[in-house]
């Protein structure tokens, strides 16, 4: 597969998947500040800030907006066309990659795309409110689940797919973690019950940012607690947006791609991501915790990107000749390559 198909099919299903987390993330916030009994500025910002963080676009957000409000963050994480991390954005750039490598798809593939693009377009955040940001953001996550389900069930499963396999769930590792920095303060052990109503909420908004929430009822049956909810999107095996789940499936993938059997690598991208999942599996909650919450995401966010980079390394990368070397060769040799 050429390097250029390879990169395409990464970063289309990357876009769709981040275009997806935003809108869940959103429509959770969102609901959550709507439940509140008394919305003061300062409160209303305090609970969007890890929204921006969550995404990783707090600078950028201050940078163009005074303060955090439901409005300013949606339309800021919705149409701003200057955010590149934007739903409108993401999914222009997914039907971009789809469209450069549109003979590797298949037609209800690309149809279906770019049906979901052409529907986002002329929205403005007055409209979307207007008409219900719930359904709006409802329509974001049904038109990526509806592309994905596409994509398994028409979609040769070789190489290509393989790729847009990878894309998806490094991007699910990379909000997951992000979800659960941002939120660390939650997630920390509390001594007391102080206002435990108002964690409750919290915690339960984390699960349904992963749509977790009743994944993890069917597991905990007990009160939603921050060292449970922790485990539960850290270190569960079963639920597909834990990142223990995430990077084994992106270990499956990486090896179909080499051909590398289970237990070996061939690349470092392969390497790295074994070497997490291993860390993942023999880690419990405790260990986690006497790490600390923010260290152990920054860790996991340190090796996906050296995954990422090894990625490219070894698939998508290849180095442009310099030509001012072939020119200053002897004459002899550039006539033996002739």
């Amino acid at each position: 597969m050429l390097s250029r198909v390879a990169d395409s099919l990464y970063w289309m299903s990357r876009y769709m998947e981040r275009a997806e987390n935003i809108a869940r993330i959103l429509d959770v916030n969102l609901q959550h500040v709507l439940d509140l009994p008394q919305r003061e500025p300062d409160l209303i910002r305090k609970l969007w800030t890890p929204v921006l963080r969550s995404t990783g676009d707090e600078r950028d957000f201050y940078a163009r907006y005074k303060e955090a409000s439901s409005e300013t963050v949606i339309d800021f994480l919705t149409l701003n066309q200057e955010n590149h991390n934007s739903i409108v954005k993401c999914v222009t750039a997914g039907r971009e990659n789809a469209r450069h490598v549109r003979e590797q798809i298949s037609d209800e593939m690309w149809e279906e795309l770019n049906r979901f693009y052409l529907s986002l377009q002329g929205l403005t955040v007055k409209k979307i409110l207007k008409q219900g940001a719930d359904e709006f953001f409802k329509h974001i996550r049904s038109g990526s689940h509806l592309f994905q389900g596409i994509t398994d069930a028409t979609m040769t499963h070789g190489e290509g797919w393989d790729f847009i396999q990878v894309g998806k769930y490094i991007e699910r590792i990379d909000k997951t973690t992000r979800i659960l920095d941002s939120n660390e303060e939650v997630l920390q052990p509390k001594k007391d019950d102080h206002d435990r109503a108002a964690e409750t909420l919290r915690l339960a908004a984390i699960l349904r940012s992963c749509s977790a929430h009743s994944a993890y009822r069917r597991v905990y049956v007990a009160q939603i607690e921050a060292g449970k909810v922790l485990e539960f999107l850290l270190l569960n095996q079963n639920f597909p947006r834990s990142i223990r789940f995430c990077t084994h499936e992106l270990d499956g993938s990486l090896r179909r791609i080499s051909g590398a059997p289970e237990g070996s690598y061939s690349n470092d991208a392969e390497k790295l991501t074994g070497r997490l999942h291993s860390e993942l599996s023999y880690n419990g909650i405790d260990d986690i915790l006497s790490r600390g919450v923010s260290q152990t995401m920054d860790d996991i966010q340190r090796q996906l990107n050296k995954v990422g980079d090894a990625l490219y390394r070894a698939y998508m990368y290849f180095e442009v000749p310099d030509l001012t070397k072939q020119t200053q060769e002897p004459a002899s040799k550039q006539t033996q390559k002739q």
